[in-house]
């Protein structure tokens, strides 16, 4: 039985403690914020838990949420209309009544066709699929476009990338250790071994949030794990942080080999912020791997960090090259849609409240570096330098865009 305390407290506790309305003399915009459902990808998230509409609609916000969007996540029509919510049938309705949009994948083709002029639409973009022509959708339409993955604090950190990171570190080893079983065809191997029995090897690339994450639980698991990347105070921190439980070493090539060679998982994690991830593991290296092995890639929103990963879906995750089990199944998280959502709604309300006390998206992207770093189409421009290189588009500081009300 899930307990509330444990899965949504953070966001009951936290976010219904703002009940009242601005004061007289503040600045404030009542948001009409629209909630579709998902419809790419199979993607089971929903971007605004129950929770969490309440919370805006306690601050003067309407929340306009497609019929059934929740329910993957296991959250009622009823709920979302108990806290507040007009329940509509098609995204059509939510699209053309609401001027903020909160998705969790970018909108698909059709979705995009959906889009209304100068609305404004936070997500992910998934930058191993996202085209210059989506961009381009945007910038003609004035559209706000904000991404989940530049969303950057002035402490350095991506707040909802972390979040969904340590999701994705967690679940990479848990369906590991799942297709390593001889049911999978995998190696017939358990990941801590037992006693007489040595454990499994496993590799992981990146010492970031999702290595950080996948290391804790293989070392649950009782695996022994080797971590690579090549930022060595990354590792160093990563050890630290560990008790010196891991084995690391920098990512050089001769390293990747050895380590590939002798691996019985390896969890794809590098990943650079706000650009594709690169790809350190190439198919000579893949093909060396032990027959019955498992990659999980869990870096394939970003492209993916391996040669031989391509995009897999919840229906069919899997498939097999070189003898390699790969698991590249680019939203991880979708498949703990329920923690995964109340995830996203403790980082995402914090922000769509502060754009309604702020009285437009303009201010609120002047105040808050938040929204400003995560902003990457802004006044029909393009706002990131990493975007403009990857599809070689012109782009305009978002700064310059705010300060000249160009």
């Amino acid at each position: 039985m899930e307990v509330p305390a444990l899965q949504g407290l953070g966001v009951e506790h936290g976010l219904r403690t703002r009940d009242k309305r601005a004061e007289v003399g503040e600045r404030h915009q009542d948001l009409r914020i629209g909630v579709p459902s998902e419809v790419s990808n199979e993607e089971r998230r929903v971007a605004l838990a129950p929770s969490g509409v309440s919370a805006l609609v306690a601050n003067g916000h309407k929340v306009q949420v497609q019929e059934g969007a929740g329910k993957q996540a296991n959250f009622s029509d009823q709920e979302y209309s108990e806290a507040g919510a007009d329940i509509v049938a098609e995204a059509s309705e939510v699209f053309s009544n609401c001027g903020l949009i909160v998705k969790v994948g970018p909108p698909s083709d059709a979705e995009s066709d959906l889009l209304q002029e100068k609305q404004i639409l936070i997500s992910a973009l998934h930058l191993g699929g996202t085209s210059p022509h989506f961009l381009r959708r945007l910038m003609e339409l004035g559209i706000t476009g904000i991404g989940f993955e530049f969303i950057r604090d002035s402490d350095g950190t991506l707040p909802i990338v972390r979040m969904m990171h340590e999701i994705m570190g967690t679940m990479a080893v848990q369906i590991a250790a799942r297709y390593l079983e001889s049911g999978e065809d995998g190696r017939g191997v358990m990941l801590g071994g037992i006693s007489g029995v040595p454990p499994s090897t496993v590799v992981i690339l990146g010492a970031g949030v999702v290595g950080e994450w996948a290391a804790r639980t293989a070392l649950g698991f009782g695996a022994h794990v080797i971590v690579l990347d090549n930022d060595l105070s990354a590792l160093r921190i990563m050890e630290h942080y560990l008790d010196r439980r891991i084995t690391t070493a920098m990512a050089t090539d001769g390293y990747i080999r050895g380590a590939l060679e002798r691996a019985d998982v390896v969890i794809g994690a590098m990943m650079t912020a706000g650009q594709r991830s690169p790809v350190l593991v190439t198919d000579d290296m893949v093909m060396r791997m032990p027959k019955g092995s498992v990659i999980v890639d869990a870096m394939m929103d970003q492209g993916g960090c391996i040669e031989t990963s391509r995009p897999t879906t919840h229906s069919k995750p899997a498939y097999v090259k070189h003898g390699v089990i790969h698991y590249c199944i680019p939203n991880m998280p979708s498949n703990a849609a329920r923690t995964a959502t109340y995830a996203l709604t403790n980082v995402l309300v914090p922000y769509l409240l502060k754009i309604g006390e702020t009285g437009s998206v303009h201010e609120a992207l002047w105040r808050d570096v938040g929204l400003r770093n995560g902003t990457y189409v802004y006044r029909r421009h393009l706002t990131k330098k990493s975007l403009a290189t990857m599809f070689g588009m012109p782009h305009r500081d978002i700064e310059l865009l705010i300060a000249s009300g160009i």
